[in-house]
């Protein structure tokens, strides 16, 4: 906690008690259903909260956007960035029915209105998003096909509409096929060694008409 508050100095006294809430939520669902690995779930403020927050260091939503998280597990990045951007609309989908429940129930108890979380395989999600988040839930060839058309055509942001994935490790071969990619270093906002080899990866994507 201490970190996300030295990070995000400007919150409110509202999203930091939604925040030191996580901690005594995830232990609870997790002793009931296994989202997250017992050895992680010491570390969840650092190892899932601030790392899914290494988005808002590279992209701050705006009022009013529409951000869909692909493979959300127990709700990362998406429940954090709800809880930052309390204006901006989150869409939160899995395959697994269990790790949607944990979900719901984490954003019922935090009163998250502005979350919606669904069983669901991304190619059969329809509407247009500004920016679609995900953390390594395959290769990024894949990931594009999944949420190719996803996209919606309007910019309001600073970085054109597309993909935010958090992504660690030597990631050349697998970009390569991508023109309109940026990779910016975790390590360059957080100190924590965690974060060291960790990125925020952008694909700008191409909207359909």
């Amino acid at each position: 906690m201490e970190e996300i508050l030295k990070q995000f100095p400007n919150l409110t006294e509202k999203q930091k008690q939604q925040f030191e809430m996580l901690g005594p939520l995830y232990s609870e669902w997790n002793a009931k259903i296994n989202v997250i690995s017992r050895k992680d779930i010491e570390e969840l403020y650092t190892r899932h909260v601030l790392h899914s927050l290494g988005i808002a260091k590279v992209m701050p939503f705006k009022p009013g956007a529409r951000v869909m998280d692909v493979g959300t597990g127990g709700g990362f990045p998406g429940i954090p960035l709800a809880i930052l951007f309390p204006e901006t609309e989150f869409y939160l989908i899995d395959i697994i029915a269990k790790k949607i429940k944990v979900v719901q129930e984490v954003a019922n108890a935090l009163g998250l209105t502005n979350l919606k979380a669904e069983q669901k395989r991304a190619e059969t999600v329809k509407g247009g998003f500004d920016f679609i988040v995900s953390r390594a839930v395959t290769n990024m060839p894949d990931f594009v096909k999944w949420v190719r058309g996803k996209v919606k055509k309007d910019q309001n942001h600073d970085l054109p509409n597309g993909i935010l994935y958090l992504k660690g490790g030597d990631l050349t071969e697998e970009l390569q096929v991508f023109q309109r990619v940026t990779l910016y270093n975790l390590s360059d906002y957080f100190t924590d060694e965690f974060f060291e080899t960790k990125k925020v990866v952008h694909l700008a994507m191409k909207y359909k008409v």
